[in-house]
């Protein structure tokens, strides 16, 4: 059997031989080079042609988000990215999903820790899956006049702080903080209505991703908090490692958070959040995209019983085109449709309930 080729890249010693030691005890992958920093992982990528890299995001001589802007414009490839579990390292995680990477591991303790030792199973799982993702150049189509690292968007209509007439119910995983962006970035209007998502995401990433994802959307986008009131024009966003419900009161629209057994191999699931929001009284529109997994299949399809339209990602669009497919397999999808098309679907979805 011919191995996957995979490049380490990390300006630690340390860590490059154990990202090796961890990548070479898979039967099907090897790593055939380690890189530095960002100069000699571009010059590596050209000699030695990997398959797959793993990208520090902090580096010298050239960082990790200037390395992956340079190798998506000129010959992508599937990058993982490793990030320190730090403010900074979080947003520049962030802006490496925006540029391209599949998806990316945090190293426990900080930038050098043997705790990552603990976490085999997960790097070389999120490896294999970034060999099978479809990796487009940056400056192709739509995305050539899109700036994936900064935002200057600006809102453009009032909140109301109403309780909402309608929910949106979103959920995604490997490729989501891209597809979300591209699809709150879209909309012109909340419409009375209010945003319900779980995107997978372990503590502390979740709430720069509301932050970041509130700057590009009408709807004020802000971490969920537990017992807080669902309001129109607001958009909620699972905490790392909750779950997280809805539950309909006294005619108030309620978050509860809870750290119960993990669904699917998650915690927030996004089935967890679905099933609940399927039980509110009001009109309801799923969505569900890219990502890996059958996380959000049977909440698609209580969504659905409970009268939602529901809308899946194509696989034309999707990086991983597995959650979108397991709804599908259920007959829980109403329409598929490719990213750039869903908010305005949705748009048209909300404004005819």
């Amino acid at each position: 059997m011919i191995k996957k080729r995979v490049l380490v890249a990390d300006d630690s010693a340390f860590m490059r031989k154990l990202l090796t030691d961890i990548i070479n005890s898979d039967d099907e992958l090897e790593v055939v080079a380690q890189a530095r920093d960002g100069e000699d992982t571009l010059r590596k990528l050209t000699e030695y042609k990997p398959d797959v890299l793993t990208l520090d995001v902090e580096m010298p001589v050239m960082d990790g988000l200037t390395t992956l802007q340079k190798i998506m414009e000129a010959k992508p490839l599937p990058v993982i990215m490793l990030s320190a579990h730090t403010q900074n390292g979080t947003n520049a995680t962030l802006k490496a999903l925006e540029i391209g990477a599949v998806d990316f591991v945090t190293k426990p303790g900080g930038s050098i820790s043997p705790g990552i030792a603990k976490m085999s199973e997960e790097i070389i799982g999120k490896i294999k899956t970034a060999l099978k993702v479809k990796i487009k150049n940056v400056k192709n189509g739509n995305d050539e006049k899109k700036d994936y690292i900064t935002f200057d968007y600006k809102k453009h209509n009032i909140l109301s702080g109403e309780r909402p007439a309608s929910l949106l119910v979103i959920g995604t995983s490997t490729g989501g903080p891209k597809a979300l962006n591209e699809v709150m970035s879209k909309f012109t209007n909340h419409y009375n209505s209010a945003a319900l998502i779980v995107q997978h995401m372990p503590p502390g990433f979740t709430k720069s991703l509301a932050q970041r994802l509130d700057i590009c959307s009408v709807y004020q986008v802000k971490e969920a908090e537990n017992n807080e009131e669902v309001k129109a024009g607001m958009a909620y966003i699972a905490p790392g490692d909750y779950h997280m419900e809805v539950v309909y009161c006294a005619g108030k629209i309620i978050i509860s958070l809870n750290q119960t057994s993990l669904v699917n191999g998650h915690r927030p699931s996004v089935d967890i959040l679905m099933k609940s929001a399927a039980k509110i009284p009001i009109h309801k529109v799923g969505v569900i995209m890219t990502g890996m997994g059958n996380d959000g299949a049977a909440g698609m399809k209580a969504l659905k019983e409970a009268g939602a339209v529901n809308v899946g990602e194509s696989s034309e669009t999707c990086v991983v085109y597995s959650m979108p497919r397991s709804a599908k397999q259920l007959g829980a999808i109403d329409h598929e449709l490719p990213l750039l098309k869903i908010t305005e679907f949705v748009e048209r979805t909300l404004t005819n309930r």
